[in-house]
Order: structure tokens, then sequence, then C-alpha cells
């Protein structure tokens, strides 16, 4: 074993410590730089110990039940290879762990705003590797449609483009069955059973339903009533909701035998028709609703009101992320994906991380002149990840324990922000940022080199932004 297999090895057993224990915790998941931990009792969870181990960078434990320790990116998945090693699932295998996890995301739900939208990070997390192998090969089938006009006349790059076509076709098509089934893991549901349901939204047999109803619009089908498609993520995850209710109560009337064989059936066509008839049209208009208010200011013909929006999503975002709140932000992602093909707030709210940068540098100018080795390390440490997108390092560990560079990298962030969404770059996904997120900031009116060039430059002037102010606010000090 490597001696950095033996320090993440030593840290993930240490994490399990500071939450009590293996017998203590239900489940743990992660995303790209959190180790998410659901418990059985919440008073084991010792976050004092948590924050003070070798590798953590901040613990958020604002859940009973729950807590999210940050470790960085590519460490939070390593941690979790050692947990599942443990034993520890992904998912609660009993009774009594569905039960209180089921307890803590009710507790969630009246405690707040925040605990809500973290809600979403909870379902999509697992699924985030994949959204974003699907929205690179998106952005790499744009350029090559871009860059190489001819390439239907080779025989090779038309295979490789309908291969990343095809990548990303599969996550478009049925994003929603991804959804259902881990929203059925975290409802206590049977998982198999919420990807049905999910998968049931995309298929023609909605259509047909429609149609039969007299509810589709031949002349406009986007418009129809009920189709195909209609709700997307938000339908799949509420369908979900109802239909683990509902196989609970079909679960608690019939046993034995007869609970194998009828509960599944009963389960599926009870939610199925509740689901298409009521909430896949409800959701439906939920979803076109936030899609148009949000594309009428990101997309907006006026390019005033384009700048002053992306200004304030890239100034605002890094407190966000530092609140957990970013999660909301992952089901309008999911629905504008899946209704206009690509995500329009998200090029603006990448500035983040390059404002964040900036600071960094001007930060790390102003200790190599005072002789502060120890911000200096932490920096240097912190950067190339921030650099490739991955920013919670930066957050944690330099810009928010410092306080006022936090602040001047948001400001910075804001005129790139400002930038791209008065350019109109738009992308194939959420997940990149950074330089990596140039690969998938294809979409937009002007076509995918130029909305990449674009980016860059919104890159470019967050980071110069968020460098002058935080040296000019740090000369001060």
């Amino acid at each position: 074993m490597s001696t950095e297999n033996g320090q993440i090895t030593d840290l993930a057993k240490k994490i399990v410590e500071g939450c009590g224990g293996k017998e203590n915790i239900l489940c743990a998941i992660n995303c790209m730089t959190r180790v998410r931990i659901t418990t059985l009792k919440d008073d084991l969870i010792r976050n004092d110990e948590l924050e003070a181990l070798d590798g953590v960078l901040r613990v958020e434990h604002e859940r009973e039940n729950y807590a999210e320790i940050v470790v960085g990116p590519g460490k939070s998945r390593e941690c979790i290879e050692v947990l599942r090693q443990m034993g520890i699932p992904e998912a609660p295998e009993t009774e009594e762990g569905i039960r209180e996890e089921q307890k803590t995301h009710h507790n969630d739900q009246e405690k707040g705003i925040r605990r809500f939208l973290s809600f979403f990070g909870q379902i999509f997390a697992p699924l985030i590797p994949g959204i974003i192998a699907a929205g690179l090969c998106a952005g790499f089938a744009g350029l090559i449609s871009q860059v190489i006009p001819g390439y239907q006349d080779n025989k090779a790059l038309s295979v490789i483009y309908q291969l990343l076509n095809g990548v990303n076709a599969t996550l478009i098509t049925f994003l929603t069955a991804w959804a259902g089934y881990r929203a059925a893991e975290i409802f206590g549901g049977t998982p198999i059973l919420g990807g049905m349901l999910g998968m049931f939204t995309t298929l023609g047999n909605v259509d047909e339903i429609s149609k039969l109803l007299g509810l589709y619009n031949e002349m406009q089908p986007l418009d129809a009533i009920l189709r195909a498609g209609r709700g997307g993520v938000l339908a799949a995850i509420t369908g979900v909701w109802i239909m683990c209710r509902i196989e609970k109560g079909i679960r608690k009337r019939v046993k034995g035998a007869f609970d194998v064989v009828f509960s599944p059936l009963l389960t599926i066509l009870a939610s199925l028709i509740l689901y298409v008839m009521i909430i896949m049209p409800v959701l439906g208009f939920v979803s076109t609703v936030l899609c148009k208010a949000v594309g009428a200011v990101s997309m907006s013909g006026s390019p005033i009101v384009r700048m002053i929006a992306g200004y304030i999503s890239a100034a605002l975002f890094l407190p966000m992320v530092a609140m957990g709140m970013h999660h909301g932000l992952i089901a309008l992602y999911a629905v504008q994906l899946e209704t206009i093909g690509y995500v329009t707030l998200y090029p603006a709210l990448a500035m983040a991380g390059a404002g964040q940068v900036g600071a960094a540098l001007a930060l790390a100018v102003r200790a190599r002149k005072k002789g502060d080795r120890k911000l200096l390390r932490v920096i240097n440490g912190a950067l190339p990840a921030g650099i490739l997108g991955v920013g919670e390092p930066l957050i944690y560990g330099v810009t928010m324990p410092l306080g006022k560079p936090f602040i001047t990298a948001g400001i910075g962030a804001g005129f790139g922000g400002a930038f791209v969404m008065l350019m109109r770059v738009a992308s194939t996904t959420w997940g990149p940022s950074g330089l990596l997120g140039a690969f998938v900031m294809t979409e937009g009116p002007h076509g995918a080199v130029a909305s990449v060039c674009f980016y860059l430059v919104g890159l470019l002037i967050s980071c110069v932004a968020g460098y002058v102010l935080t040296y000019i606010s740090m000369k001060k000090t």
C-alpha cells in the first residue's frame, strides 16, 4: 500500500470514529469534495474532532443525523471506497435505518429552506460523475461539428461523434430514471420501482395516453398538457415520494407470499395513474415556468438585464456554496437540461471559482512578502484544484477563514459573470468549472468555439478582478 493510500485509509477510519463508529453510520455517499454521512444517533457526531483531522477542510453538521465532511476532490471518492470496504452501505439496509433517514429528511423540511435545498444534493450526488461525463461528451461533439464542418465524410470522426452524442443521450433520456431510483432509496421505497416510475416519464406511451385523453397538441407537442418528458426530474422525484407512501400503505395490508407478488404490482400501477394524470401535467407547468423565468433573464434581449443578472449570480455563488444552498440549483440545472438541452445559469456561476483564484494569488503575493510560509503552503495546496474548478479547498482553507478575501473574491467574480451572461454563454451540463469547464461551455447563439472563448475571457476577468480587489483590500490592513 502506498503512503498516500495509507493516509486516505487512516483518514476514512478516523471519520468513521468521529461519527460515532461504524455501528452508528446508516449509510454514506460522496460528491466531488464531500463525504456525506447519515447516522443513527446525532449526538455521537463529534464536530470538533472531525474538523481537527489532517485532511478535513470543514464539517457541515446543520442537519440532525447528517454530516458533510469536506475533504477535497478525489479524496471524497477514495474515502467512500474505504467505507464500503468497512461494510458501510450507500443506502440504509435496515427498516430502522430507513425510518431514521426519513425522520432526518422530515426534520430538515421543518427547519427551513437551506435543508430543503440540500435535499437535491442528496439525490444527485451519486449521479454527478455521469452528468459530468455526458456533458463533456456533448461539449466535445459540439466542438467537432464546429471546428471540422466536414467531419461526416470521415468515418472515424463520424463514429467518434456518434459515440459522444450517444453518451450524452443516455443521460438526457434516462435522467428521470436515475433520479427516481435514488429518490426511492432516500424515501425508503423500492429503488427499482422508483427507477421504473422515473423512466416511464420519457416513454412514447405517455404521448399515446395523452392522445387518447385529448390532452396532446399535435401542432405544438411541446405545449401539450401531457407529453413524454413533461415535468422531468421534478415530476419524477415528486412521483417517487408519493409512490413510497403508497408502497408502505400497501405492504402494511398485504402479507406473506402475496406481498412479494402483489405489492410491487399494485404500487407501480396505483402510482403511475396519479403520476401520469396529475403529477406530470402539474410539475410540467412548474418546470416550464422555471425555464422561461430563468431564460427570460439569462438570455434576455436586454444586455443590461443580462449583465446585472450575471453579476449578481456570480457574486452570490460563493456564499451559497459555503452555506450548502447551491445544491438547490441542481434541480433547476436538470430541468433546463431536459427541457431546452443546455444550462444558461451555470456559466455565470462558474466564474465564482476564478474570482477566488485571483484572490488567492493576491494573498500568496502578500504572504510571500511577509514571509508567511504557513498561509503560502495552504494556498499552494489548494490553488491547483481551484484553477481546475474545485473551489471548496480555497473557500474553507484560505478565503473564508480570512474573511475579507472571501468577499472580494465574490465581488470580482461578478464582473466575469456579467461578461459571460452578456455573451449568452450556455453549458451542456453542470459540475466542471475553472479551466476544465471550458469543454462544456459550448452552447449559445455564437457557436461552440466562440462560447468557449467567451467563457475563458470571463475566467480571466474574474481572476484579475478578484486579484486586484483583494490586493487593494489587504494593503489597507
